[in-house]
């Protein structure tokens, strides 16, 4: 029996779509059939077996379509395996740490707990300063947030890998 599994995000610069498609990536090279797409072209989640969703994190929140997408499809998430996964802070050092603690968005967190995931990750993000407006560069440089690629692939890689070895034990 194959295994069809959907890594569905939210991504405002492309941090955390190359992400999803490194999991997307890591899911397929175990020998399972992976779509990866924005939540925004996610129209049917009947034909997928398991999903992994993520977002970017801006200050705490995770991006609003993703709570679109939680919403319009709560019963069927609540009906197959989930994995979600955060990208966002930025600098060295454990990801929590570095969010102090936060594991899922306060927006959110209601109708992910009735969802029961299987494993919730935050990642470190990217954050390139060329790519913000004027506005978020202002914010950036007076909250002194790090710029640079922080995204730690062999992390990224072994929580995808672990999300493939629980579904083929259940294939």
């Amino acid at each position: 029996m194959e295994i069809k599994v959907v890594v569905a995000y939210a991504s405002k610069y492309g941090a955390t779509a190359e992400i999803a498609e490194k999991v997307g990536q890591t899911l397929r090279q175990a020998g399972l059939q992976v779509d990866v797409m924005s939540v925004n072209l996610v129209r049917d989640l009947t034909s997928y077996k398991a999903v992994v969703l993520g977002s970017a994190i801006y200050m705490g929140q995770w991006r609003k379509e993703v709570g679109k997408f939680l919403k319009a499809n709560e019963k069927l998430l609540t009906e197959r395996p989930v994995w979600v996964f955060s990208s966002g802070p930025m600098g060295k050092g454990d990801p929590v740490q570095l969010v102090k603690g936060w594991r899922l968005p306060r927006g959110q967190r209601a109708i992910i707990e009735r969802i029961k995931p299987r494993g919730i990750a935050i990642f470190h993000g990217m954050l390139d300063m060329k790519k913000l407006n004027f506005f978020e560069r202002w914010i950036i440089r007076n909250v002194k947030a790090p710029a640079g690629d922080f995204r730690d692939w062999d992390a990224i890689a072994s929580w995808a890998a672990a999300i493939a070895r629980e579904l083929q034990k259940r294939g």
